[in-house]
């Protein structure tokens, strides 16, 4: 089937979403976020997350279909996060696809939500899916991967070993007193700061035994010594020189991997994916390396439905077996697998 229409749906963390595919063609995107919820809180709290989606699931769903001019009997096959992600969260989504599963006698994929971020590449474009050099940088995870095919093909050669660049984000913007979630908070800032005003460590750069791993750790703890230092520091500066070092640190080693591999095409994808900065820095470096860059639209780096879908269409385009009924969600999976048996 070249042209499968796909319904994806995610419930890893605080969005409920639903993305509705055709093919590669993108035909609905719909996002409830309870981001808001969690705010006070300083981070998400998971019984509110799992909540959130039950109360959101059925009218995201509703509108995605309305909004894709499709009902639910014209759907080819449907995919989910089964993981990683919250367990009360994840159960919510796997639970509403598998009962669409069975109700329709339809296909049901169990997809990796890591995975399932760099699928969104292959989305409104007609491009050549080549080898590429992915770099997933989110909430929970900073990974650089080998990706030879979106499907069936990913293989980690680094990953964080302690907090992954979204964590490290949220982190620094509860020091400086800014708004969760931090990443756009320290984003919008840094822009009136000076990055090179602050020489932060970039963790794990000469580290041999590490070449493609990341540690933000030492970073968040050398931002919390300068603050102590310097308590009137500006914060606008503090912000951008923390950015920078971040930003600095993901494209080095994602360039360097590009290169041992030879492969000529970055991926950036996941939620850090929608920094401005890291987007400039990148574009700028990608063009002196040579290297083909593609990083989604703004509307797709965070959470989403469209790219659950998207992955699911290019498992049901390469005959990738569907998932069993009785799909368990993980809370705790890496990359071991893109889909779920």
């Amino acid at each position: 089937m070249n042209q499968p229409l796909v319904l994806g749906i995610e419930t890893s963390c605080d969005e409920t979403a639903v993305g509705i595919v055709k093919g590669r063609t993108l035909l609905a995107n719909v996002i409830s976020s309870s981001v808001e919820e969690h705010a006070r809180f300083g981070g998400v709290v998971p019984e509110i997350a799992s909540r959130a989606h039950l109360e959101s699931i059925h009218s995201v769903l509703t509108r995605a279909l309305s909004e894709a001019k499709v009902s639910l009997t014209d759907i080819d096959a449907f995919g989910v996060t089964a993981g990683p992600g919250l367990i009360g969260a994840l159960l919510v989504g796997v639970s509403s696809a598998s009962g669409l599963s069975l109700a329709l006698d339809k296909p049901l994929y169990g997809v990796n939500h890591l995975s399932a971020h760099l699928a969104v590449d292959a989305l409104n474009s007609e491009h050549k899916l080549n080898p590429a050099i992915g770099l997933l940088v989110s909430g929970g995870h900073s990974s650089i991967l080998k990706v030879s095919h979106f499907a069936s093909d990913v293989i980690v050669i680094g990953s964080t070993l302690d907090d992954a660049a979204g964590e490290a984000f949220d982190k620094i913007a509860r020091i400086l007193k800014l708004d969760f979630p931090g990443g756009p908070a320290i984003d919008r800032i840094a822009k009136d700061g000076d990055a090179l005003a602050i020489d932060f460590p970039r963790g794990l750069t000469n580290d041999a035994d590490h070449r493609y791993d990341f540690s933000f750790s030492g970073l968040k703890t050398a931002v919390s010594r300068y603050l102590q230092k310097i308590p009137q520091a500006k914060v606008a500066d503090v912000a951008a020189s923390f950015q920078e070092a971040v930003v600095d640190v993901l494209l080095a080693k994602a360039l360097s991997a590009a290169k041992s591999e030879g492969i000529e095409t970055l991926i950036i994808a996941g939620g850090v994916a929608a920094n401005s900065r890291l987007r400039e820095v990148a574009a700028q470096r990608c063009g002196e390396a040579g290297i083909e860059l593609r990083i989604p639209p703004m509307a797709l780096c965070t959470d989403n439905g469209a790219m659950v879908a998207a992955l699911t269409s290019l498992a049901v385009s390469s005959g990738a077996p569907a998932s069993s009924l009785g799909l368990a969600a993980e809370s705790s999976s890496g990359l071991d697998r893109v889909f779920w048996p």
